[in-house]
């Protein structure tokens, strides 16, 4: 499992935990780290004083590297970003947005920095100002979205740039990662099967949501205002789905999913809450802890590579 990922970011396992929001905490950023994978702690639009306590609380938990993910469009994201260097975290990633205005603050810290994309054009720029890798989600992924799939999005991303590329979206267990590598990736991102983890504080109705979706149950709302989100269908996603369609204005549609995601999270709250999950919620079928998971997704990456009539 030793790749340029696992060099760049002295890991394990090429295996990184998405930045989710009100999801991604210390508890299991700390505990996907000590599997030997990266975890990653989801700023958000969390102020810096949260982020800061965070990172602390990590470090009591781990000695191991773990990331921050920036998003991006936050109020606060030039202090975060400041906050990152006076914390010596070792790997950021972000989201909404370009981080070129930190690059220079970063690199020179000694930040590895890894933007995540979901078009080749945005991978270009990227690599330009001199990211280190990027993450290339397709749309099979949880919360907010781009349309490339991740089976075409990161074959082309891989065949444009010189640095690593991460694959993500849709991937939850060997056979995903080994398709990854197929595709050219270094490395996975992993979200919606990282919920359902031990360590991860989220709701218990929100861990049963995922491990009884099926196929069928992810829904992409705000897709007619330009802002389309992945969830677990619910009677939320009904009733903005239905609105979307009458053509309800961003306003009115903007107030149906107003702290959603916290009311899922947090409240447990799965029939009126943004129950925000990729498609492989149908993939996840058992609540493991970080460290049993990483090692079965490594071992069944490894028996998938060396049954594959490729391998020699």
């Amino acid at each position: 499992m030793k790749t340029e990922i696992t060099e760049l970011l002295g890991i394990e396992y090429p295996i990184i935990q998405g930045g989710m929001a009100w999801v991604a905490e210390y508890h299991l950023a700390a505990a996907v780290s000590e599997a030997g994978g990266l975890g990653i702690i989801g700023a958000a639009s969390a102020p810096p004083e949260w982020v800061r306590d965070q990172i602390q609380k990590a470090k009591e938990l781990t000695d191991k590297p773990f990331g921050v993910n920036i998003m991006l469009m936050s109020p606060y994201a030039d202090e975060i970003a400041q906050v990152i260097v006076e914390e010596e975290v070792k790997v950021v990633t972000t989201g909404a947005g370009s981080p070129e205005k930190y690059m220079k603050m970063w690199k020179e810290a000694g930040v590895k920095v890894i933007p995540v994309v979901a078009s080749v054009a945005l991978a270009k720029r990227m690599e330009r100002c001199h990211a280190d890798a990027v993450v290339a989600e397709g749309t099979e992924a949880g919360g907010h979205i781009g349309e490339a799939t991740t089976m075409t999005l990161v074959p082309q991303i891989v065949d444009v740039v010189n640095i690593p590329v991460i694959a993500a979206g849709g991937i939850a267990d060997g056979r995903g990662i080994a398709a990854a590598f197929m595709l050219g990736a270094k490395g996975v991102q992993m979200g919606t099967v990282f919920i359902v983890t031990e360590e991860c504080q989220v709701h218990e109705n929100y861990k049963d949501e995922i491990i009884r979706a099926r196929d069928i149950d992810s829904k992409v709302t705000g897709r007619a205002c330009g802002h389309p989100v992945r969830t677990l269908r619910n009677q939320m996603t009904k009733l903005y789905l239905q609105k979307e369609k009458e053509g309800a204005s961003f306003e009115e549609l903007e107030t149906l999913t107003l702290g959603g995601l916290k009311k899922a999270v947090v409240e447990g709250d799965v029939k009126n809450g943004s129950v925000m999950a990729g498609q492989s919620a149908g993939l996840v079928k058992e609540k493991l802890s970080c460290k049993v998971l990483v090692k079965k997704l490594a071992e069944e990456t490894e028996r998938r590579i060396k049954g594959s009539v490729f391998y020699e």
